[in-house]
């Protein structure tokens, strides 16, 4: 590698480095807020364990940052290259543009490697670990799950409302239990009670002292013009407050996008061995289906930062500004058009006849296909 190769190799990587980590933070960031804030703020994660889980998340996200940071770099570095007048003077000097883009290509190789890594077995990994981690988080202090003076929506099927807590022992104590359609069912009032937590089903009980509940029709909770039933506290059937939801999904529910590459080939082989009667072979068909277009989807998703990087190149050249604005607009409209198209694709797994896994590669090939063309058309100026 030339003094060339290295100047245009620095330049792009160290780009590329903060547009990957600017993308990671900010896809990391909304997946926090969305799963880690709540519990965050009701004390139930201590500091260190959140960072741990943020870490965690990384993987996931590097995913999708990889391909957008590659494009944005070879943006911003090739823009400002050709801004400053730099390609041209290269080009006089008898370089092809083949030349110039050697060292980014090189990159993007490297990167697309990192990536198939990634897809296959650091994000698999970090999401298992992140699963039982935050689980176990959890775990450890249960009842930090009911805070005193809030609505609690935690749990499914229940909305919990206590007026004071100290320790287990709880005041206040108000249960609403939903039906399907979030109607409320049943109300319990309690002036008190403690909650214990059941290990062996993952679930709060409360034990109520002075309770009362209402009953309405299961057929139509909301008609009021039926009187509720009322029944004594001794007959109250038993609440069950289930966790499920937080601790940790046992090996048999983790989802299949999560499996690294030989769990992800014994599972399709699996799929593929088994027998189902007629009535159920669509459904088994589309599960086939899903498998496969994960499996593609993690290919073609390092493949991705490679196209990107090539279509990066020409364009790069051709917007020709110093202006961040001006380049990060062009990768946001590619970035944004892309995932579009992969996005519809994947909604054609209810049809497997279409092949949607295969079709999953049609924006790719589009893609570089518009790299190779811009590229020839460019070096041709």
């Amino acid at each position: 590698m030339n003094l060339l190769d290295r100047y245009i190799f620095k330049s792009v990587l160290g780009t590329c480095l903060a547009a990957v980590a600017l993308f990671t933070f900010v896809l990391t960031f909304g997946n926090v807020i969305r799963d880690l804030m709540a519990h965050v703020l009701a004390g139930q994660l201590p500091a260190m364990t959140v960072a741990r889980l943020i870490w965690l998340w990384v993987p996931s996200m590097a995913i999708y940052s990889l391909p957008m940071g590659l494009l944005t770099g070879v943006l911003l570095t090739l823009g400002r290259l050709s801004a400053d007048q730099e390609i041209t003077a290269m080009r006089t000097a008898g370089i092809s543009l083949a030349r110039v883009a050697r060292p980014v290509l090189v990159l993007a190789a490297g990167c697309a490697a990192a990536a198939i890594y990634v897809n296959f077995e650091s994000m698999p990994r970090a999401r298992v670990s992140y699963e039982q981690e935050f689980a176990d988080a959890l775990r450890t202090n249960p009842l930090s799950f009911i805070v005193p003076k809030t609505f609690i929506r935690s749990f499914k099927g229940n909305v919990i409302y206590v007026g004071e807590k100290n320790g287990a022992t709880l005041r206040d104590i108000w249960i609403w239990e939903l039906d399907s359609q979030q109607r409320v069912r049943r109300l319990i009032r309690a002036e008190s009670g403690r909650v214990d937590y059941d290990e062996a089903t993952n679930s709060l009980v409360p034990t109520l002292a002075n309770a009362k509940a209402e009953e309405r029709s299961t057929e139509d909770p909301e008609d009021f013009s039926k009187s509720p039933k009322a029944p004594s506290v001794d007959k109250i059937e038993e609440v069950r407050l289930s966790l499920d939801r937080y601790f940790g999904k046992s090996a048999d529910k983790m989802k299949d996008d999560w499996l690294n590459y030989d769990a992800l080939q014994a599972r399709r082989a699996q799929l593929a061995a088994e027998t189902v009667p007629a009535e159920k072979a669509r459904e088994h068909a589309r599960s086939r289906m899903k498998l496969a277009i994960i499996f593609h989807e993690k290919w073609n998703l390092a493949f991705t930062v490679f196209t990107f990087a090539l279509i990066g190149v020409p364009l790069g050249i051709k917007v020709s500004r110093r202006e961040t604005s001006a380049n990060l607009g062009v990768a946001v409209l590619l970035i944004v058009g892309f995932y579009l198209l992969n996005f519809a694709v994947k909604l054609l797994d209810r049809h497997p006849e279409y092949h949607p896994d295969i079709l999953l590669w049609v924006p790719n090939v589009l893609f570089l296909g518009l790299g190779v063309w811009l590229f020839s058309r460019i070096d041709r100026q």
